[in-house]
């Protein structure tokens, strides 16, 4: 990306923060305060602002194989070039991203602006706000003054590693550009119904509101709980209610599509759910949108089709291999691409069933498997000719099959976002046991709080791991960016 020629060097990661802060908050000033001159009538010229750029530039020599760390490091010489957005909701993290590429090639950073304009859209985190006069005609009007969003800088090339680069060309500092960024956080407002802020750095996924439920007392509880940590509890609407039982705000008007509710802890330390519904294409959505905000980790808890005649009703299935009959990635992440399994999610995940339950590891042995979950894009698969499926589930060697959690941990695995996936049995329709109303609502009632008690669980033990363990090396790409 081409930036401008004014850059001044940092050799601190607080100092490289607070200057992209300095410098996007005065471009953002400058385009509000256009378009308010916009709306008055009284501006007479076109306006661009631009998101603040970094650059590091690595010389041949400051190529060292590093042992550990998935993060921090560029592995080949080059320029590397990013842009940067909403430096009030990323500062932390990029000033812990930012310090380790310090550390590593002790070289400083340069800071300036980019050539990147910034959509005027994207100027207010809030959404934009105009008066009863502002019609159609002024909102086309609006390209005559301001950059609007562009698909051209906001896809997911780099991500994917589809970039193509003719030589001279910097290469890519970080894995999503600013406008990619600002993008995702206008459509996680959308259909989650929060603001991006409230996000969490541990999230769940869930494809049942009952879950979310049993999310909302849990927490509620919690919040009121002066020893547990959590500060606030945050639901769509942004209504957040406060330790001493005070709330603030009021719940949305209406449920938006795929509803978060965020138990909030200092430094974004606590826990989001999300309910993502049926199907993976909503699982690809909001994964790919709250990835931005690059979570130290997210979980599918849900339900499955128990494919094993030993499994029983209510028992877990840890998913250690998935089988891609969703489609919805495989422009994106090819079929055959595998998706490893963690190792310290999955070892969270099988202690936080032996802590909730209290058995011993036979007695977990009991109750859960570990194996290939299934998912599929068919809700109704079980109506089709048995010979299809059960061949391609057999080979698979799957003992579940859903709808989400494949999708969900092939983005973590994308995104570069460590993912797991434990799931209930809830039904067996290859054995004749199908999931009827009064069975499901006795089931639900009995499982769903154990299972809600392993998901805390997990995350309270995926929380005291520190981030370079947690960050698995198996999520980077070889010539990976150096910021994730």
């Amino acid at each position: 990306m081409a930036a401008s020629d004014e850059t001044r060097g940092f050799d601190s990661a607080e100092a490289v923060v607070s200057e992209i802060g300095r410098l996007y908050s005065a471009e953002i000033e400058r385009l509000q305060e256009a378009f308010r001159r916009f709306e008055a009538g009284r501006l007479g010229d076109r306006v661009r602002a631009t998101y603040p750029m970094v650059r590091l530039t690595v010389a041949a020599e400051d190529v060292t194989p590093l042992s550990s760390g998935a993060f921090g490091f560029a592995d080949e010489a080059g320029q590397y070039e990013g842009t940067f957005t909403r430096i009030d909701l990323f500062a932390a993290h990029l000033t812990k991203q930012f310090r380790a590429v310090l550390e590593n090639h002790r070289r400083p950073l340069e800071v300036g602006l980019s050539q990147i304009p910034i959509p005027l859209p994207f100027a207010f985190p809030d959404g934009m706000k105009v008066g009863d006069g502002f019609d159609g005609a002024a909102m086309s009007r609006l390209k005559r003054y301001f950059d609007m969003p562009s698909l051209k800088v906001m896809d997911d090339r780099i991500v994917n590693g589809e970039l193509d680069q003719a030589p001279g060309d910097a290469l890519p500092l970080a894995l999503f550009t600013a406008p990619r960024v600002d993008y995702s956080l206008h459509r996680l407002r959308h259909y989650c119904g929060t603001s991006p802020e409230h996000f969490q750095n541990y999230v769940l996924f869930t494809n049942y509101q009952v879950y979310i439920d049993g999310f909302i007392q849990r927490a509620e509880d919690l919040v009121r709980d002066p020893d547990s940590g959590y500060t606030a509890f945050v639901e769509p609407g942004d209504r957040v209610l406060r330790s001493d039982g005070t709330a603030i705000g009021v719940p949305a008007a209406r449920t938006p599509q795929m509803p978060a509710y965020h138990l909030v802890r200092e430094g974004h330390q606590g826990i989001t759910m999300v309910n993502i519904g049926v199907g993976p294409s909503n699982a690809k959505t909001i994964t790919d949108h709250v990835a931005v905000l690059r979570p130290n980790a997210w979980l599918m808890l849900g339900h499955c089709a128990g494919l094993r005649n030993m499994q029983r009703l209510g028992d877990y299935v840890l998913a250690h291999a998935y089988h891609r009959d969703d489609h919805v990635l495989d422009a994106d992440l090819p079929v055959w691409v595998p998706i490893p399994a963690l190792a310290e999610v999955q070892l969270a995940l099988e202690q936080s069933v032996a802590d909730v339950t209290g058995l011993d590891a036979v007695g977990v042995k009991r109750i859960m498997r570990t194996g290939t979950v299934a998912s599929t894009d068919n809700r109704n698969w079980e109506l089709r000719d048995q010979r299809e499926p059960d061949r391609a589930l057999s080979l698979s060697r799957a003992i579940a099959l859903d709808m989400e959690s494949a999708t969900v941990a092939a983005n973590g695995f994308r995104m570069r976002v460590p993912y797991g996936t434990l799931l209930c049995v809830s039904d067996k329709p290859l054995h004749g046991e199908l999931k009827l109303p009064g069975m499901a609502d006795d089931f639900y009632r009995r499982q769903v709080a154990q299972h809600l008690d392993i998901g805390f669980r997990a995350m309270e033990l995926l929380r005291g791991l520190p981030p370079e363990k947690l960050h698995s090396r198996k999520l980077r790409s070889f010539n990976e960016v150096p910021l994730q």
